[in-house]
């Protein structure tokens, strides 16, 4: 998919199901029946598990799926952002996330806010620059799979480098964020008068008199940045903190169906409101059924095809299907899966609005507690009991 110039949006052409192709009950063929009537193929074909859903779904789960293609596109002359927020998803009350394109000089001018900011680099490679309450600067090159986290307050700034600029997921600790309500630079000096600028600044009132208009600045067009030893500020301390960081570099977590690797702050110290996972799933392979003590879980889709069976307690469960560029979410403690579908590798970050990675296993549950109070509760044979493992394997299958 490509912004075009005019703001259209170009699709990939593909197949999809005939007009009135039946919808039948998985694994209770005597249930549905065709749908003659106005329906979207299209969607029909990327939500396969929402139309023909397990005989296992129960209930009246709220929608836990929303895709950025569905997002609003802002467009600057420097790039374009979108975002999910609990606008967009109602359900995501913990974290709204943001994705922002950057062209090879564009800047997203100087600003802060009041969430903490965690961002993972989608493409290409960015410059990024922070201010501490101590008066520390910090400057630095990120690229593909790597982060940073900016608190609560602090200013800072990014900028697309050459080649081609980046592409890059924000991550804000609070779902009704709103990228609209940034504390700008440009905004706050033309809600200033001329002469308290003066004052503060120690130059004449006049050098205010042609600010640029603050949403021209939002997203703008700027020089690429040369070497970054040239950004280094003279005269002033550096930093204490580190606000980037090389989730890529992490040695991972390697399973038969797939790799995870857990960034919070025993790794990023400086990331205290968001904890992160990278996993990797082999085509078959599973997220194994678990759940959240900590927080919200809120997803983000990198690449392949998946989907997610969430079990909401008094018989409530459902089924969504994902891809690259969704977002999924599962309110607090809800046991859930994710199973790869596809027959590529599918790959998605687990966020939470936390300082620490948490989960429980069921199946270590299980194999933790005494074998005959398990057996009363399930009446399932010796068999099932002997294959439970009190060793956490976060991934299995594949």
């Amino acid at each position: 998919m490509a912004f075009a110039a005019g703001g259209t949006v170009a699709l990939a052409a593909g197949s999809v199901h005939a007009h009135g192709t039946p919808v039948k009950g998985i694994g209770t063929p005597q249930k549905g029946g065709s749908d003659p009537g106005p329906h979207d193929p299209i969607r029909e074909q990327e939500n396969p598990d929402i139309v023909n859903p397990p005989a296992t779904d129960s209930g009246t789960l709220p929608n836990l799926r929303f895709s950025f293609s569905d997002a609003h596109v802002r467009k600057g002359s420097g790039g374009w952002t979108r975002q999910v927020t609990q606008r967009e998803l109602g359900v995501s009350t913990t974290i709204a996330g943001v994705d922002m394109r950057l062209n090879a000089g564009g800047i997203r001018e100087l600003h802060w806010h009041k969430e903490g900011e965690w961002a993972y680099m989608l493409y290409g490679s960015a410059r990024i620059t922070a201010l501490d309450s101590d008066g520390g600067w910090f400057v630095d090159d990120v690229g593909k799979g790597d982060l940073w986290y900016f608190p609560p307050g602090v200013p800072h700034s990014i900028q697309g480098l050459g080649p081609d600029g980046c592409e890059f997921l924000l991550v804000f600790d609070d779902g009704n964020f709103d990228e609209d309500s940034t504390f700008l630079l440009s905004d706050w000096f033309k809600h200033v008068p001329p002469e308290i600028l003066a004052k503060n600044f120690g130059v004449p009132a006049e050098t205010f008199s042609q600010l640029p208009s603050p949403e021209a600045e939002y997203i703008f067009a700027g020089n690429t940045p040369g070497d970054l030893k040239n950004d280094a500020v003279a005269g002033a301390p550096k930093s204490r903190f580190t606000f980037s960081h090389r989730m890529l570099a992490q040695q991972p977590i390697t399973l038969k169906g797939g790799t995870v690797r857990i960034t919070d702050t025993s790794v990023f110290p400086v990331s205290k409101t968001i904890a992160a996972a990278l996993v990797e799933l082999q085509p078959g392979a599973m997220r194994e059924l678990h759940w959240h003590p900590n927080n919200d879980e809120w997803q983000y889709y990198l690449e392949g095809e998946g989907r997610m069976g969430v079990f909401a307690s008094s018989g409530q469960a459902r089924t969504f299907d994902f891809r690259a560029g969704d977002v999924g979410y599962v309110p607090f403690a809800m046991g859930h899966y994710i199973e790869n579908t596809g027959d590529k590798p599918l790959r998605f970050l687990e966020l939470f609005k936390s300082d620490h990675y948490a989960d429980i296993s069921l199946n270590q549950w299980l194999a933790s507690t005494p074998p005959a109070l398990v057996e009363q509760h399930l009446h399932l044979n010796a068999g099932f009991m002997q294959a439970l493992s009190t060793r956490k394997s976060p991934i299995v299958g594949g």
